[in-house]
Order: structure tokens, then C-alpha cells, then sequence
């Protein structure tokens, strides 16, 4: 049975291995804080753990991380029964976040697509509905980034094969963007005063 110490030291490591992906971790947060300040908003979906993280990020952006700010606009496209149920016994699983995305997205708005693998269809049939748009996207992955990492502006591929490894990664990234958000916004909204 693996220890607790074992899977912290496993984090770590994964952890300490994310400054191979730095400059894509800051350019993309550069897009976000840009997608907000012109007024666009940030759409976001992913699978499973990938789909509570979509929410989890959403909800930072939208209420506050950890200073107070103004809202900023950022759907999760994991979060109505309806649609992810409908969609898929009307058409396919596949396309449930490429139809969201039809109708929600618009040019220069930003996709956050988060598949651990790379692979998954519909995280893919999102990134094409949103470069039809003429949206900005972001990738998160990791293992070697899988067919997600050629689609998006900025892929960031976490160096690992594991699972739960690199959502712990993701969500690290997430919650650093989250930051920069509360310092410029925060910085804007008092320049603005």
C-alpha cells in the first residue's frame, strides 16, 4: 500500500517540474487578463475531475480568489444537467461542449480546455468550435500532451503520466492565475478610483 509521504513526494516532484512549462503557464495567463480587460469572457470544460476543475476555476474568477474584485466572466461549460444530458441523447457525447461553445462564444473570447490524456473528442470538437469562432485557446494536459497540444495557442502539458498528478498541477495553475487576476484587477480597480 503506498504511503501518504510516498504520494506528497510524487507531487512534489511533479510540482517542482512545472518551470519546463513556464513561459506557456505566463503567456497564458497574459491572454486571460487581456480576454477580460477587453471585455471578453473565458469559457471552460473538461471531463470528470476535469469537469469539477472547469467549475472550480470558473467560481474563482467569477466571485474572487483571495482578494476582492470586480466579477470577471468566466463560464464553466460542465455545470447544466440539461444540456450535457440532452445533447448527448439528442446528438453525441462528442460535440456537448462544441454545441455549448457555438452558442456562447464569440471572437476573441478564450477556451480553457483541460484533458489529462490529450485525447479526449470532445475536449478536441471544443477547440475547433472555438478557433471557428476565432476565440484564443489554452490547453491543459500532461502526459505528451496528446492531439490537444497541436490544436491550442498554448498548451501546457504537465510532465507527468498520472492522473491525479497532473490535476493537482492543474489546479495549481489555475488558482496562479487566479492570482494575477486579483493583483491586476485589483490594482485597476484602484487606478480607476
Amino acid at each position: 500500500m503506498t504511503s501518504f509521504s510516498s504520494a506528497v513526494t510524487d507531487h512534489l516532484q511533479v510540482i517542482q517540474t512545472l518551470d519546463s512549462c513556464s513561459f506557456e503557464i505566463n503567456a497564458a495567463s497574459k491572454l486571460i487578463l487581456s480576454t477580460f480587460k477587453a471585455g471578453n469572457k473565458l469559457l471552460i470544460c473538461g471531463n470528470g475531475g476535469s469537469a469539477s476543475d472547469s467549475q472550480h476555476i470558473a467560481a474563482e474568477f467569477m466571485v474572487r480568489y483571495e482578494t476582492y474584485r470586480p466579477g470577471l466572466p468566466a463560464i464553466a461549460l460542465t455545470t447544466d444537467t440539461s444540456i450535457l444530458t440532452a445533447h448527448p441523447n439528442d446528438f453525441d457525447f462528442d460535440t456537448v461542449f462544441a454545441r455549448q461553445i457555438e452558442n456562447l462564444g464569440h471572437e476573441n473570447d478564450c477556451l480553457i480546455a483541460i484533458s489529462t490524456s490529450g485525447n479526449s473528442s470532445n475536449i478536441l470538437n471544443a477547440i475547433k468550435a472555438a478557433q471557428a469562432k476565432n476565440m484564443k485557446t489554452i490547453g491543459l494536459t500532461g502526459n505528451d500532451g496528446g492531439s490537444l497540444a497541436q490544436l491550442v495557442d498554448y498548451a501546457i502539458i504537465v510532465p507527468s503520466q498520472v492522473t491525479a498528478r497532473i490535476q493537482e498541477a492543474h489546479i495549481l495553475i489555475a488558482h496562479w492565475w487566479c492570482q494575477q487576476a486579483d493583483e491586476f484587477f485589483t490594482t485597476d480597480a484602484a487606478r480607476q478610483a
